[in-house]
């Protein structure tokens, strides 16, 4: 039997907020407007496996030329950032925040793709942001997922112990930095794109986000 989990990190795309429609048909978009095409085959990897990510890691995916990637991630996020109206905040999401933080013992953090001012946008917006204890972005750590050192780094800052600690995120890459931090995972079934990638290897299956409250 697994020892109770103490210490919850979170991914945040996929995880906590519903945010693919407003960052892939965004990417698409613009890569088209560059010259970019892609099968409906391409299109569906790239929707799977370029999600969760950061931009660059995506854009490098998607076989975009480097010198191309600055311009095109900076007009990607403008587009997405119009698009906001549609993010939603996954259904219980908010009572599962509020039942850990008042567990005994218990510590929040995040460990994210996003970019520092897009998760300082994202504190603004939630409320549920104040929970967490420590957040790492893109720009705290050189390696990022399916690399472990955001979540390294969150469990440092935590100074938590990692038998008592678990990742929660929706995509393989976090199942992957999740096991190599040597941390448990939880999956987010409920807001993974690929589900079945992540159901086998994973530590917990979340069908919701109060599931993660059994752990």
């Amino acid at each position: 039997m697994m020892a109770q989990m103490k210490n919850f990190i979170f991914d945040i795309d996929g995880t906590l907020i519903n945010t693919i429609d407003m960052y892939m048909p965004a990417m698409f978009e613009v890569l088209a407007k560059h010259g970019y095409q892609y099968t409906e085959e391409e299109t569906d990897r790239l929707n799977k496996e370029g999600f969760g990510i950061t931009a660059d890691d995506a854009l490098r995916l998607a076989k975009v030329k480097e010198a191309d990637i600055r311009p095109i991630q900076e007009e990607w996020f403008h587009l997405s950032y119009t698009r906001q109206d549609r993010v939603t905040v996954f259904p219980e999401i908010k009572e599962m925040l509020d039942d850990l933080s008042k567990r005994a013992g218990t510590q929040l953090a995040v460990a994210t793709s996003k970019l520092a001012y897009e998760y300082a946008k994202f504190q603004r917006q939630y409320y549920f942001a104040d929970l967490f204890k420590v957040a790492i972005t893109s720009e705290d750590t050189k390696k990022h997922k399916p690399a472990p050192d955001p979540i390294l780094a969150a469990v440092k800052a935590l100074d938590a112990d990692p038998n008592t600690t678990v990742y929660v995120g929706d995509t393989i890459n976090d199942l992957k930095a999740a096991h190599a931090a040597g941390v448990k995972f939880a999956a987010a079934l409920y807001g993974s794109a690929d589900p079945d990638s992540i159901k086998e290897a994973a530590d917990y299956l979340l069908q919701t986000p109060t599931d993660l409250e059994k752990c």
